[in-house]
């Protein structure tokens, strides 16, 4: 069954897109069909696939202008043992968000473009911009699951208050299945108290909810999109490579385990995210 999944935190610079492209990698690395949906104008996600936007004939703004279907408009990546497929993003997306907001209710555009590519995939992944726009509420529509990076730093707590009231209030009017993947801590580095403090912080809000896998810092991991791969075709033995292949497996762990048959977590059944002290 396809899973799609919304990778969000309105809070920029906490490994977002680096999360979603080396992820998407790595769960093709397991032999899945793997779909990454770019929806953040910024297009990052694309570059550090290799693509060069200027030079793009088709986007995600032609999918959601309703200028051609999804499957038109996607691009096959043939990364080093980990082939899978993109729907690219450039700043031409800018003009989508605009013209979302101004046709009222279109939080569901996203959701329904996706409904016949859906079975020709294992996993969707969405890449969303680092806002609570729009195209942000589209993706969580249209997603199964949301997956936060969370940096563990000083107010990493206190930024996921918007984000966990705005899944709460979808959940409740327009996507009553969405779930809280889970929490992935990012960029940690185990010789910092302070990420050390902040980790066992979220692991005491959130329980079972935070993912046993980390992203450590990691030179590899912000080298490779400079080289337009994931990380596991530029040094797969680097420690950030081992990691995502590490939370590809855990993910399809909770997948097929106990965690998945259990009812969908609710943001506001999770934990007040309130920083002590």
């Amino acid at each position: 069954m396809t899973q799609v999944l919304a990778i969000a935190n309105q809070k920029g610079g906490v490994g977002k897109t680096t999360t979603a492209i080396n992820l998407t990698a790595a769960l093709a690395s397991n032999g899945r069909r793997v779909l990454l949906i770019d929806l953040d104008p910024q297009g990052n996600a694309t570059t550090g696939v290799g693509l060069d936007k200027r030079r793009l004939q088709k986007s995600i703004y032609d999918v959601l202008s309703g200028r051609m279907p999804v499957i038109e408009a996607v691009v096959p990546i043939a990364a080093p043992s980990a082939a899978f497929q993109i729907l690219p993003a450039t700043r031409d997306l800018t003009a989508a968000e605009v013209a979302l907001t101004r046709s009222g209710r279109a939080e569901n555009r996203l959701r329904e473009l996706l409904v016949p590519v859906r079975a020709s995939f294992d996993d969707i992944l969405i890449d969303c911009p680092p806002s609570l726009n729009v195209l942000t509420v589209n993706a969580l529509v249209a997603a199964d699951a949301v997956m936060i990076p969370v940096q563990c730093e000083y107010y990493a707590l206190e930024g996921l208050s918007s984000l966990l009231g705005t899944i709460q209030e979808i959940q409740r009017a327009l996507n009553p299945a969405l779930r809280i993947d889970g929490l992935l801590r990012t960029m940690f580095d185990a010789r910092s108290s302070l990420n050390n403090e902040v980790s066992s912080e979220l692991i005491m809000h959130f329980g079972e909810q935070v993912y046993r896998t980390v992203i450590p810092r990691n030179v590899r991991l912000a080298e490779a999109p400079s080289h337009g791969v994931p990380v596991l075709g530029y040094d797969v033995q680097s420690r950030g490579a081992l990691a995502y292949l590490a939370l590809a497996d855990e993910r399809l762990e909770r997948l097929a385990g106990p965690v998945a048959a259990q009812a969908p977590q609710t943001a506001d059944r999770m934990a007040s995210p309130e920083r002590s002290g």
